[in-house]
């Protein structure tokens, strides 16, 4: 009887070993390249965008929490609101951290409306609520550098005329988005929308100036 001997494995084992060495030499040099991005990532190579992820166009607004009048950045309401009251915020301005912007209120009405002291104004977030640790001050006193407030005078606004009063505060991390504002306390308010949000929070004061007649 003439015995069978198995045949070597040697050729089998030798395939595997190099698709084994194959797979790790692929592995290795992805986690190479990888580690090099990390080190180094002005050398990364730009990404090839997937085809099925599309961005969207524009980011989607916020609504505001209840129903604003027109300012730069607003939507404008027809007509004139009901408390013959329009209000704006304009563009702002910055130097060496502090923050100012201008607000103003215009009479819309058919009636003259009597001012006599500050704006009421709450910083509110993007949910429309009170932004924590914000407060407001009647005055510039607490906002370093702000300059002085001019004090308040009795107005009396008729039909088509405005008031100004400047808002300053010292520039912080955390943006406020919407002002609930009213012409003076206890008045009815309304919420306005400025065209750039606030850098005032958290803990921190915004210092109000009186209105004064606009020039």
């Amino acid at each position: 009887m003439i015995a069978i001997r198995p045949r070597p494995f040697r050729s089998t084992a030798l395939a595997c070993l190099l698709v084994s060495v194959s797979v790790l030499g692929v592995s290795g040099c992805g986690l190479s390249a990888e580690l090099d991005r990390e080190k180094n990532p002005e050398r990364s190579p730009t990404p090839t965008p997937s085809p099925a992820v599309v961005a969207p166009s524009s980011p989607t607004p916020l609504s505001p929490p209840e129903p604003s009048v027109s300012g730069p950045g607003l939507q404008a309401e027809e007509g004139c609101p009901a408390s013959g009251l329009r209000f704006a915020a304009d563009q702002g301005d910055a130097a060496m951290g502090l923050r100012a912007m201008g607000l103003d209120v215009t009479n819309c009405g058919d009636k003259p409306y009597k001012l006599n002291g500050y704006p009421a104004i709450t910083v509110l977030d993007g949910s429309g609520d009170p932004f924590p640790g914000v407060r407001t001050a009647e005055g510039t006193d607490e906002v370093s550098m702000a300059p002085e407030d001019p004090g308040p005078r009795p107005l009396t606004l008729g039909p088509g005329e405005s008031a100004h009063a400047a808002l300053y505060w010292r520039m912080h991390n955390t943006d406020g988005v919407y002002l609930r504002v009213a012409p003076k306390k206890g008045d009815d308010t309304v919420t306005v929308r400025p065209p750039y949000p606030l850098d005032i929070g958290p803990e921190n004061v915004l210092g109000t100036t009186a209105w004064q007649p606009t020039t």
